[in-house]
């Protein structure tokens, strides 16, 4: 039974502890969509999507005002683009049109982003995959709306290394074709390895070819709420820690189910999954440095990190799962730079590196998110940090994503502001040796030795 503490205590976390539906996500398949003309291709593309998502911004923000929970952003996300467009697209400007055609669609939606500009490479790449990937920067600098994603790998497949060194070329590419905005096309850029396909979250989110016609996905995020509770257990034993966290998942995963089932009731479409994620965002509070700082060190990057950040991560997937038979995505903690004010400080003080980012992420929800790192440095080096994020997401049979953000004309040590929910970051150094002569090979490097279970 909910009681009168547990309805004021909620309605606290919603008023002074940022607790809120961070986004809800309607994934669509355009499988259907597909031709071999590109302008047939794109109409049925704004079609589909304008008759599925015509009401999704109107229920969310009802559902948030009837129900009292803000509802922050709502998107879509679609099938892959390489898949849809392979039969229509013959070079990248052709995949750049269905961009355009995307964005147009989420602007007159008013969605906050489209994601499924994306490729899945795991093991290679069709000509329609190339296409798509070469497109990318263009895709990013002529667009407002749309985030973009490239699988490389995964635990059953291995390392495609042959599109690890292709997306160092892109990032830089796409870089330098938004660096009058610092660069942002970066930043709705994301290489994963053992991408979901029912991400609710950008810019990694796509609408995986298993799925549904279409389904609602829930994003739920709560760090300033378990900071809070942490705050009243200060010095507890490390049992009563993780109950507490659990707990408080646990509360936090069922207003999400709440929220996605009236969703998807009201739209007509499929309930998919809640993703519980502890995403931070730049307001004072929203933090999941400060969760870590909580639990008892200076700075996150302090030894112990990795962890404590073990220790988050667990409990809330264990209280998530308690609350919901589908919890899916990513359902963690997020460890972004820029979206995080503890962790912009932790940067500034000298705590934390890129190095200790890459540990931490061996043990979290994605990997190395949110990065502004120097302009100068070199695709083979973007490369090789992508690389290592593959492999660490292949061997431990987890997502793990790189979002780097070399920015045109900035150096270790300087700042760039990239505002709203993408906040701001010190520019982090990188090591400065070198890695092209392993990243020029061709080929892939093959599955681990545990992938093999059938």
């Amino acid at each position: 039974m909910i009681n009168i503490s547990e309805v004021l205590e909620t309605n606290r976390w919603i008023l002074a502890e940022n607790l809120d539906v961070r986004t809800i996500t309607m994934g669509v398949s355009l499988l259907d969509c597909a031709s071999s003309d590109l302008t047939e291709t794109c109409k049925k593309i704004e079609e589909k999507l304008l008759r599925l998502a015509k009401d999704l911004v109107k229920t969310g923000d009802d559902i948030g005002r009837e129900f009292g929970v803000p509802v922050i952003n709502k998107r879509l996300s679609v099938t892959p683009i390489a898949i849809v467009g392979s039969a229509c697209c013959k070079k990248p400007r052709d995949f750049v049109k269905i961009a355009k055609t995307l964005d147009k669609v989420a602007s007159k939606l008013k969605v906050n982003f489209i994601g499924g500009y994306s490729a899945i490479v795991s093991k290679g790449m069709t000509k329609a995959d190339e296409l798509l990937i070469r497109s990318i920067p263009e895709a990013l600098a002529v667009t407002s709306r749309i985030c973009s994603s490239v699988n490389v790998g995964s635990t059953k497949t291995g390392i495609d290394m042959d599109a690890i060194r292709l997306m160092g070329e892109i990032v830089k590419e796409t870089a330098k074709k938004t660096a009058s905005q610092d660069s942002l096309g970066c930043a709705k850029l994301v290489v994963l390895c053992n991408a979901p396909d029912d991400n609710p979250f950008m810019a990694g989110a796509f609408h995986g070819v298993s799925e549904a016609d279409a389904v609602i996905n829930v994003g739920v995020s709560g760090p300033g709420v378990v900071n809070h509770v942490l705050k009243e257990i200060r010095g507890e034993s490390f049992e009563v820690l993780c109950e507490t966290i659990k707990r408080t998942a646990f509360k936090i995963t069922r207003i999400g189910q709440l929220v996605a089932q009236e969703a998807a009731k009201r739209l007509g479409v499929p309930f998919g999954i809640i993703d519980l994620s502890l995403a931070p965002t730049p307001a004072i509070g929203d933090s999941v440095a400060d969760i870590l700082r909580e639990i008892g060190l200076e700075h996150p990057g302090a030894p112990g990190t990795t962890a404590a950040l073990a220790l988050l991560n667990d409990q809330v997937k264990k209280g998530g799962v308690m609350a919901s038979s589908y919890v899916g995505g990513l359902s963690g903690a997020f460890i972004p730079v820029s979206e995080d004010q503890g962790m912009i400080d932790a940067v500034n003080a000298g705590a934390l590196t890129i190095e200790k980012l890459e540990a931490m992420t061996c043990v979290c929800s994605v990997g190395l998110d949110m990065i502004a790192i120097p302009g100068d440095t070199t695709a083979s080096t973007i490369s090789g940090i992508i690389a290592d994020e593959a492999a660490i997401g292949m061997v431990n049979q987890k997502t793990t994503a790189v979002r780097i953000i070399p920015v045109v004309g900035k150096k270790e040590g300087d700042s760039v502001e990239f505002g709203g929910l993408l906040g701001h970051a010190p520019v982090m150094g990188v090591s400065r040796f070198s890695c092209e002569k392993m990243i020029s090979r061709s080929g892939r490097i093959p599955a681990p030795i545990h992938s093999f279970k059938n």
